[in-house]
Formats: structure tokens, sequence, C-alpha cells
């Protein structure tokens, strides 16, 4: 099977560059084995040789001392022709031990026996010296059938006092043990072959695996890209989180770190450990793609975006994190001066309406009529907006307060002050931004309107309205709305502040308001609470400690 070389991104003047960190460890890891192996197959053979030669003294020392033993060889030798008894004797034992040679031989070296007969009578060539002194005794030497080891043992006759009668060698010759070690090197050499092709052909797997990881880049290209990472990482003002296939933090960048508001080291950690919201966590813990989710954190409006990463063993996911919060703020803000707009151009309808009535009553003669009519409008018109500027003197709230009045007014909804509210000039704190007091009174006001407003799924009894209660007394700002509509169940009181939770079921772009509040009154070192108004229907209090610079 042939595998293929996998291509691998070119970096900016790489046209000769070294060879890939695959190609370098493959070749430096065939070097070795080849090293290895053959360094085994050269300590197999001196091994085998000296194996060898061993082998053949302790054959040629077992029969020569069984011959020297033998009560045959002794009797022989007292005979006048111990050729005769003693031939056919070394013959079938020499075949029988597996040994070049058995040669027994008088005290002074001549020969009894030997394989070739043309031998016997003649000299034996080699040393029989210690063997006289009653020795066993190997050696290596020259001979009639050529170089071998050999073993001279003495044979000693009991009947004449153990003296030596005879002498007994036995040998194999250096070509027979040279036949035996080509044979085993043979199968060293073998296996010393098929050691280094598997060796090889394992590498040659591995390396090709590896060069796929590694792009078939080499290790400069490796350590430069690894640096670009690294810069890229703490660059990117974006938040950058990568989980593994067990939804475990891989890795994660600065802006991260600060998005999410960890303080420790989270790598290695699984997401459901970093105290995140649990409708963050469970949008980081399912591996599906996401796109522009918005979610919450105590301080902060998030963007998650999400992309699955496919390829290895297990399925991680890559998450980008970018901070919504000042556009969100900007967002509700833009929000507001629409509505002001919308409040303003409902009131200039009003407006035109009453002065074509005047007008018309004028023409039609009846002027004391038109003073009386354009007068109870104009109270009317004021009585609001004089009670909302005596009342409240934070300009932010006075205005938001009158705009949200003319929403509430062209949708049927009486929007009402109580009579104990009251925040005078200078009394909340610069640390208190206006911009999350419009955050926090706007979208209970716009969740009030909406609940108390005739629909097809409420028709009040009583006519649609709306309580709003501010003031700051005590080191205290209080915030109150509550209205006339349906209510909320008491077990989804705190559900409600969960993004994405709304009765509006299946509108789009629900369910942010009210988890935009909590996050606001958090921020600012306040609390929220819901209630059952004593209208029927739902009344929120925001309680915010009036001190500079608070924080949650």
């Amino acid at each position: 099977m042939r595998l293929p070389r996998p291509r691998g991104p070119r970096w900016p003047g790489r046209l000769r560059g070294p060879r890939s960190l695959a190609g370098q460890l493959f070749a430096m890891q065939v070097v070795l084995v080849a090293v290895v192996v053959v360094g085994c197959a050269v300590f197999a053979y001196l091994s085998a040789g000296r194996q060898a030669e061993e082998t053949a003294q302790r054959q040629a020392t077992a029969a020569a001392t069984a011959v020297a033993d033998s009560p045959a060889v002794v009797a022989a030798a007292r005979t006048e022709d111990p050729t005769a008894a003693l031939q056919p004797y070394a013959e079938r034992l020499r075949r029988d031990a597996g040994v070049d040679f058995v040669v027994v031989m008088a005290p002074d070296g001549t020969r009894w026996t030997h394989p070739e007969p043309s031998a016997i009578g003649q000299k034996y060539l080699g040393h029989i010296g210690p063997a006289l002194h009653g020795r066993i005794f190997p050696e290596t030497h020259m001979g009639v059938l050529g170089p071998s080891v050999r073993v001279v043992a003495p044979v000693r006759d009991p009947r004449a006092g153990g003296r030596i009668t005879a002498l007994v060698s036995s040998g194999i010759t250096i070509k027979t043990i040279s036949r035996q070690l080509r044979e085993q090197v043979l199968a060293v050499v073998g296996v010393a072959a098929a050691a280094l092709v598997l060796g090889g052909a394992g590498t040659y797997v591995i390396n090709a695996r590896l060069r796929r990881h590694t792009h078939g880049m080499n290790a400069q290209e490796l350590g430069r890209m690894h640096d670009y990472h690294q810069a890229a990482l703490h660059a990117v003002r974006e938040g950058l989180l990568m989980l593994d296939g067990r939804r475990r933090v891989a890795l994660i960048n600065d802006g991260g770190r600060e998005l999410l508001g960890l303080s420790g080291d989270a790598v290695g950690r699984a997401v459901t450990e970093l105290g995140l919201p649990e409708p963050l966590t469970e949008a980081l813990r399912e591996p599906g793609p996401r796109v522009d989710e918005l979610h919450l954190t105590r301080d902060r409006v998030l963007v998650v975006n999400s992309a699955p990463v496919s390829g290895g063993e297990q399925h991680g996911s890559v998450v980008t994190l970018r901070d919504h919060t000042e556009l969100q703020a900007l967002s509700g803000e833009l929000d507001s001066v629409r509505g002001f707009a919308e409040a303003l151009r409902s009131q200039a309808h009003e407006a035109a309406n009453r002065l074509h009535t005047v007008v018309s009553l004028i023409e039609l003669g009846r002027a004391e009529e038109a003073v009386t009519f354009a007068t109870a409008e104009l109270e009317l018109a004021q009585a609001l907006t004089d009670q909302v500027v005596g009342a409240v003197a934070e300009p932010v709230l006075a205005a938001l307060l009158l705009g949200k009045a003319a929403q509430a007014n062209e949708r049927g909804v009486e929007l009402t002050l109580t009579p104990d509210s009251r925040i005078d000039d200078g009394v909340l704190p610069p640390g208190l931004p206006a911009r999350d007091l419009v955050t926090m009174l706007g979208n209970l006001l716009d969740n009030a309107i909406d609940a108390a407003a005739p629909g097809p799924e409420h028709a009040p009894a009583e006519p649609p309205q709306v309580r709003v209660t501010a003031h700051a007394d005590g080191g205290e700002l209080l915030l109150r709305v509550a209205d006339n509509g349906p209510g909320v169940a008491a077990e989804a009181a705190e559900e409600i502040f969960r993004r994405g939770w709304s009765t509006k079921q299946g509108a789009a772009g629900r369910g942010l308001g009210l988890a935009l509040v909590r996050q606001a009154v958090r921020r600012n070192g306040g609390t929220v609470t819901l209630e059952r108004a004593a209208e029927g229907g739902a009344r929120f209090t925001v309680r915010l400690p009036l001190r500079t610079g608070a924080t949650a």
C-alpha cells in the first residue's frame, strides 16, 4: 500500500527549504534501526562462533572420556593387536557421538585407530604430554583431516595399578564448525533482514502519519508557526476559546479570560466548572455551530459564535467571543431616542387633531367652547409633565418617564407617578451611570406597558394602568413599576430574569430586557425583586445603594 504524501501549507520563501520534520525523523529512525540490527547481527555472529567452538569442545570431551572409561578399550590395550578390536568400536562411537574422529593410540603416540585407515600405525599429530601426566586437555591443532578442535584423555588400567596404558583423542574439524556457523549466521542474517524491513516499514507508516499531522513542515516552520500562534492569541482583542471533545478548555486567550471573568488558569477545566451563567454554559457544552448568539455574564453582553472541529480522535469546538456590552447599551439608548421620537410624533399628531378641533369651533362661531376645550386639553397634557418634572429632578429619568407616558397613552395605557416619588437634583452619585438607569427603568416600563395593554390574549376588566414609584431616601434609590396585567406565575419568578425567557412565544429578539435589567442592577450593587401587585399584575422593585462607584 502506497501512502500519499500530504501537501502542507507553504510558508513564504519555502522553495528548497530543509527536509520536513517527519522526513528528518524518518531518516534518523531508519539509520538507528539499521545500526541496531547490524550491531545485533555482528554480536550474534561473534557469539555464535564462540558457542560453536565451546559446543565442539564439549562434544569432543564427552566422546574422549567415554572411550577412555570403556572397559573394552582397557582390555584391548592389553592385547597384541588392539586395532582389530578398537577400529570398529571407535568408528561406531564417532558416528554416534557426532564427532569427526576418535583416535585410540599407544602411550608413545602410535595410532591404533583412525577414520583414515592409512593413518593407522603412524604417529599422532598433536600434543600428548599433559595426557601422559593424567590430565584431560583440549587444543586446536592441525591433523590429517585438517585443523580441528580436539581433546586428549588418558586410559588407565586398574590391573596395572592405574597405569596409563593408552590415550584417546576425539575432535571436530574447523571445517565442520564453520559449516555449522554458516547455517547459524544465515538464520541470524535472515532474522536481521526481516527486522530491518519491518522496522523500516513501521517507521515509514508512523512518519507518514506524523507528516500528515505536521502538514509536511520542518522544525523551523513549526517553530515559526508556534510563534505566530502565540502572538496572534495575545494580539486579538476578541475572546478565543477552544474546547476538546470532552468539553474541556484546551486553549483560551487573554481576551477570553477577560470577557468571561476568569481569574485563574482555565485550561483543562470543564466548561461546567468555570462558574458561567447557565445559558452560556449550555451553549458551550453543545458542540453544534452557533452564529451571533447573545449571552449575558455578570457584567457583560457577549456575542458568541462557535464552529465544530472535525478530525482527530475527538471532536471539539472553536468559540469566539465579542464584547457587545457597549453596543447593547447604545442600542438601548437608540431605542429610547426612537421612543422619544415616536412619542413626539404621537403628541404632534394629537396636537394637530386638537388644533383642528379648536379652529373648527372658532369657524363655527363657538369661540367660548373652543377656549374651554383648549384649556382642558392643555391642563390634561401639562398635569403629568408638571408631576414628573416636579418630582424627578434627574433629567434622564424625567425624559424617560415622559416619553414612556406618551407611548403608553398611544397604546391605551395610563402611566402615573405615585405621590411619594421624589428624586432631588444631585442625589444620584456620579458613579451611577445614566445609561444603566435607562436600561433598568426603560425595560421595566416596556414590559409593564406590554403586559397592561389590551390585546387578543388579555382584555382587562379595568382601564389598563402602569404605576411608577421613583424616590431616593436613606442612601438608597428605589425604582418600582407595577401594572394591572395578567401577572407572572410564582414558579417563573426567577426564570424571567434569564436570557430568552418571554411570554411572547415565537417573537424574535425577546427575552433579553429583564436579563439586562438584572445585569445592570448587579453591576451597581443593587437588587431586583418581583412581587404580586395590588392591581393584580406584576410589581418589580429595584433598590440601588447611593454610594459613589458602587460595584457588584
